[in-house]
């Protein structure tokens, strides 16, 4: 008699999901792909953006390698992990430059460094060459949805207390402190928006996790 086909959305691919947005999030347990946090969360603009191509970029690079995985020789499974992901960071740069060019320039060289995210070519390495397509599709959404959270709350935190202003892709800027505000006294930290303070608020994230979350905290 067969086994009983496993839903789609059984609780153990749930957790594919639900797990990296917080036990095992990339950045701050894992701490991989922290270059690109630290160097786009400026605005809050081009932080949803670089979290949707790491979306992209993730989830079609575990589909594609998973389906792929009893073909490749093992010999030369790194060079092909990093053809796919580079076929698809190429063609994510591309769709930025030709609908969201200046989202592209501000994010620079850290669209094509997505090649090498730690992230990227750890979950494949890890996962996608082990599993079959759709638990290695889930774990491309986990993971990237784990980066992308923290992308934008760095982003969110920084622009609000740093301009008092948000940015969304398709609607530019949007005032959230009212004029009121500074009329009265209230004064933009202009820290906020220096690289060094994006370093710190990650840093307060991952000590809130870690309060929260005692299994977290290295006691060796």
């Amino acid at each position: 008699m067969s086994s009983e086909k496993e839903p789609l959305f059984s609780s153990k691919n749930l957790k594919l999901i639900t797990t990296p947005l917080g036990a095992q999030n990339p950045i701050t347990v894992q701490v991989l792909g922290i270059c690109s946090a630290l160097a786009v969360t400026a605005k809050l603009e081009p932080s949803i953006v670089m979290s949707l191509s790491v979306v992209f970029v993730l989830v079609f690079s575990n589909l594609i390698i998973s389906l792929l995985r009893n073909t490749i020789p093992s010999r030369i499974r790194i060079i092909v992990q990093l053809t796919v992901v580079a076929s698809l960071v190429i063609l994510v740069d591309q769709i930025l430059k030709a609908f969201a060019y200046e989202v592209s320039k501000q994010l620079s060289v850290f669209v094509g460094l997505i090649i090498t995210n730690c992230i990227i070519m750890g979950r494949l390495e890890a996962f996608a060459l082990g599993n079959k397509p759709w638990p290695a599709v889930l774990d491309g959404i986990g993971n990237s949805a784990g980066y992308g959270l923290i992308l934008i709350i760095v982003g969110f935190v920084r622009e609000l207390f740093g301009t008092g202003k948000l940015t969304f892709p398709g609607f530019g800027e949007v005032q959230i402190v009212p004029d009121i505000m500074y009329e009265w006294g209230y004064v933009d930290n202009g820290l906020m928006i220096l690289p060094p303070m994006a370093l710190i608020t990650v840093g307060i994230i991952i000590w809130v996790q870690r309060y929260k979350n005692k299994d977290l905290v290295d006691v060796s």
